[in-house]
């Protein structure tokens, strides 16, 4: 199997269309669909459905497709973190960011390192912390902000000083919205979302003394940019932080925070004994000399 069969793959997948994938890889049609009946042959697997309407992936062919979308990144940067040693500090930098208060530090720190290196570039997404500590297992990104606990045996990270605030983020015109604070006992007869994340789930659930089962619970997210909208719909309160900035995006929302107050910190990690390209390195340097600010 050949990287460049995987570029064909994914070149027809995402056109679900053989002849428009074959003009995208300046090839002929009949070259293209024999080199995705050759893949499926050795695969042992029916990757693509062939129809009136376009093409069609199916179970094997979605599976599929993800895992090559992983191999071809991979590839891709590899051959980007050697091209990087033969010129001066240039490349990309890959960041996974969560919802949390330790974005306006990262945001500070991108800003002061492109001013010193201005050829490297960067590459941020906004994902939930499962996703972005598997692309940092796979060598996807580089760097995660993410919010503790963090897995100290499997990550290197530094500690921001920035603390997230556990609240409610519930309408103006809600019973709850005067309140200064939260008890357990204001919250629980109201309709919640809740975050996907089970740690995170676990620890609302303890500080509510109460099981699932035992609330209305209309709502799992994983980013609080989704759960906000439906928090201003009036769907129900969404448990969150004070960090997440779109909390501020709803002039018809208001945090309250948790009473007794819980506060959690952000941290910048990535992996251990890992393989970093040139400006990957040099920038996790910087992180690491906020550990020196901080302490």
């Amino acid at each position: 199997m050949e990287l460049r069969t995987l570029r064909y793959f994914l070149a027809a997948a995402q056109e679900e269309n053989m002849t428009r994938a074959a003009e995208l890889l300046h090839v002929t049609q009949p070259t293209l669909s024999r080199q995705i009946m050759d893949l499926e042959r050795e695969l042992g697997a029916t990757l693509m459905l062939r129809g009136k309407n376009g093409l069609t992936l199916t179970d094997d062919g979605l599976y599929f497709r993800q895992r090559a979308q992983e191999i071809v990144e991979l590839a891709d940067r590899l051959e980007q973190n050697f091209a990087e040693k033969q010129n001066d500090i240039s490349g990309m930098v890959v960041i996974g960011a969560a919802e949390a208060g330790g974005s306006q530090t990262l945001a500070k720190l991108i800003k002061e390192f492109s001013e010193k290196y201005p050829a490297v570039q960067f590459t941020l997404y906004n994902e939930t912390a499962e996703h972005i500590k598997d692309r940092l297992d796979k060598g996807l990104a580089d760097i995660g902000l993410l919010l503790e606990p963090i897995d100290a045996a499997k990550y290197d990270y530094v500690r921001l000083d920035r603390q997230d605030t556990w609240g409610l983020l519930v309408r103006d015109d809600h019973p709850l919205a005067e309140k200064a604070s939260l008890t357990a006992e204001d919250v629980v007869s109201c309709p919640l979302l809740l975050p996907v994340r089970e740690n995170i789930r676990a620890e609302i659930l303890h500080w509510l003394g109460r099981e699932e089962k035992d609330l209305k619970i209309p709502l799992f997210y994983a980013l609080l940019s989704n759960a906000a909208l439906l928090a201003a719909e009036g769907l129900g309160c969404a448990f969150c932080m004070d960090g997440a900035l779109a909390i501020r995006s709803d002039p018809r929302l208001r945090f309250i925070p948790l009473e007794p107050r819980r506060m959690t910190h952000s941290v910048l990690a990535w992996k251990k004994n890992n393989l970093f390209s040139p400006a990957a390195s040099l920038f996790i340097q910087e992180i690491n000399l906020l550990r020196t600010k901080i302490e």
